[in-house]
């Protein structure tokens, strides 16, 4: 079955000339991973991680080792490292899989080396540090002039330098994760980063250096080059969408890489008073013609824009009318002349000279334009153009 009426087209080349683009503000010394979890945010791991290493990026990142299995059954063999947690027993699966998991604390480290002594095998492993960002990791206190001063820290130096011993354990990564590099006050990202490069400096001192230090994400690569490290992470930035606050004063380009499109299924002329769709929560302001789109919330289409966003049609904003259902959404087209069955529907992208983007999409309904491309569900087919697409 191969014509949808709904897809998410993906343009390759524009992942192409985003890595290219940030590549050009890193260190050419700097590694560079092309995140990919979350179905490499809504726009097809697999198809995303074959151009970004084509293009140059060294390593890929994903959230689980589920998403990794994907990629290497795909016949991907670059190294891929494992951002959330990952279970003791998971050990003989990541091995098989050559994955580098990210461990969070010595005990934690201690159960994998356990588990793959058991098993004669080793784990790669990078270390996470939380210097602020209060989710995972080994916390790092706040920036000090000599972070081996406190006991707390020479307590955390203490684990790390016994946690690089333990066997079975290939421990050749550290890193962390900035909270609030996007930001338009760089303070807290600052305070971060001289966290990070304390704790650096006192491991080297006890004879501790780690092969890859990252911990640059997208808004730290365009905002922060001393965050840059052995490896940069770039994650939205790889599709084309800028982290807050950084679109209009980024001197990257970067091109949006996913275009979300349907079509007219049904066209219809309605009078003053009509009610639309479940819980009668919109009427029709005057006779006018309504459109239904097949999209809704088991696509990714949030219910939260009921009446509340546009789409384009014929070049046209239309206003989505009445409450998202699970596989359909109605749009008004009384304003715009000749709309019939089959007609081109954007939900994300340019018409004529129209565009709506992500992000206008998510202030719509107080989120981040994050959300809106990784929450578009399977239903919605991937179609790929670009050089190498197939």
């Amino acid at each position: 079955m191969e014509y949808s009426l709904l897809n998410a087209c993906i343009d390759l080349d524009a992942i192409q000339r985003n890595i290219q683009n940030l590549k050009q503000v890193i260190d050419p010394g700097s590694k560079f991973m092309a995140v990919v979890k979350a179905d490499a945010y809504g726009h097809g791991a697999v198809r995303v991680a074959q151009k970004a290493l084509k293009t140059g990026a060294d390593w890929l990142g994903v959230a689980r080792p589920e998403e990794a299995f994907e990629l290497r059954k795909a016949g991907i063999d670059a190294p891929i490292l494992v951002f959330g947690y990952v279970h003791p027993a998971q050990a003989a699966m990541v091995n098989d899989l050559d994955l580098v998991v990210t461990v969070c604390g010595l005990e934690m480290a201690a159960a994998l080396s356990r588990a793959a002594r058991a098993l004669n095998t080793s784990v790669k492993a990078h270390l996470k540090v939380d210097t602020g960002m209060g989710r995972l990791g080994m916390i790092v206190g706040p920036a000090r002039t000599d972070l081996s001063q406190t006991l707390a820290d020479q307590q955390m130096i203490s684990k790390i330098e016994e946690m690089v011993k333990l066997p079975g354990l290939e421990l050749d990564g550290i890193y962390t994760h900035f909270a609030a590099a996007d930001e338009t006050d760089r303070t807290y990202t600052d305070r971060q980063i001289k966290a990070f490069e304390d704790l650096l400096a006192a491991l080297e001192k006890k004879g501790v250096v780690f092969e890859l230090c990252h911990a640059a994400n997208s808004a730290g690569i365009l905002k922060f080059p001393e965050s840059h490290f052995d490896m940069v992470r770039a994650g939205i930035c790889l599709y084309g969408l800028y982290p807050s606050c950084q679109g209009q004063s980024s001197t990257v380009k970067l091109f949006p890489a996913m275009r979300l499109q349907s079509v007219v299924t049904a066209v219809r002329s309605v009078p003053k008073d009509f009610c639309v769709s479940y819980g009668m929560t919109y009427k029709t302001q005057a006779p006018t013609r309504l459109a239904t789109i097949p999209i809704g919330y088991a696509d990714g289409f949030s219910r939260q824009f009921s009446s509340n966003c546009e789409v384009l049609v014929r070049g046209v904003r239309a206003p989505v009318v009445g409450r998202v259902c699970m596989d359909q959404t109605m749009i008004d087209v009384g304003h715009i002349p000749h709309v019939k069955t089959g007609d081109e529907v954007v939900l994300i992208g340019s018409q004529g000279d129209q565009t709506i983007r992500a992000d206008e999409l998510a202030k719509r309904i107080h989120t981040i334009h994050y959300e809106i491309v990784s929450a578009l569900t399977p239903r919605i087919k991937r179609v790929y153009s670009g050089s190498g697409s197939g």
